[in-house]
């Protein structure tokens, strides 16, 4: 950006002394000073006839320029002209310059909104995917508690009608079951008669 506006500010003082060189060789170069003349008789009648007009005044034998003038005016013309050259040429560059950066903004900002939409895309799948996954699992737990709960359910059923246990209190308490020691059923066993022999 810095290296193009010193370039226009270069090419703009460099076009002064050409145009000053320019007006001279117009002066002094036998081709270029008839170029001149030609030039500048063909602009005076230009801005007669349109003065005239816009003035609405008739049109009246347009009188030459002398040569001394028709070379200066000419010269001038031609130095003008070029540096006009010079700065429209310098407009347009530094126009189509910019609008080639902004069009090398816009595809890059494209690009980027693209990369953003896909990266959404990915996101937006991985979080469905996530999601689908998280639902088929809670589902799994839930008919794993169902189950447990059944299977609960049935043990606690199946161990109130066997009598096992029983609500005396809270938590489940089991009943108490004495144990029968051996020698109480020995004595038990001495103590019943004998069936007589026939």
């Amino acid at each position: 950006m810095a290296s193009a506006k010193i370039a226009t500010l270069l090419i703009r003082t460099v076009a002064k002394p050409i145009s000053a060189q320019i007006k001279n060789q117009a002066k002094q170069h036998e081709r270029f000073r008839g170029f001149c003349v030609n030039l500048a008789q063909m602009m005076y009648r230009s801005e007669v006839k349109l003065r005239t007009n816009i003035l609405g005044e008739p049109a009246k034998h347009i009188r030459p320029l002398s040569e001394t003038r028709a070379i200066e005016n000419g010269a001038n013309a031609l130095a003008e002209g070029f540096l006009f050259t010079v700065a429209a040429g310098l407009i347009l560059g530094e126009a189509w310059r910019s609008s080639r950066s902004q069009s090398k903004r816009r595809d890059i900002i494209d690009e980027q909104i693209e990369d953003l939409k896909t990266n959404m895309q990915d996101l937006t799948a991985q979080v469905t995917t996530l999601a689908t996954n998280m639902e088929s699992h809670r589902r799994e737990i839930e008919q794993r508690n169902d189950e447990l709960t059944r299977i609960m359910q049935r043990i606690v059923q199946f161990g109130l009608s066997g009598g096992w246990a029983e609500f005396e209190g809270t938590p489940l308490q089991l009943p108490r079951i004495d144990p029968v020691s051996p020698q109480r059923d020995a004595r038990i066993d001495s103590d019943d008669p004998k069936p007589s022999s026939s």
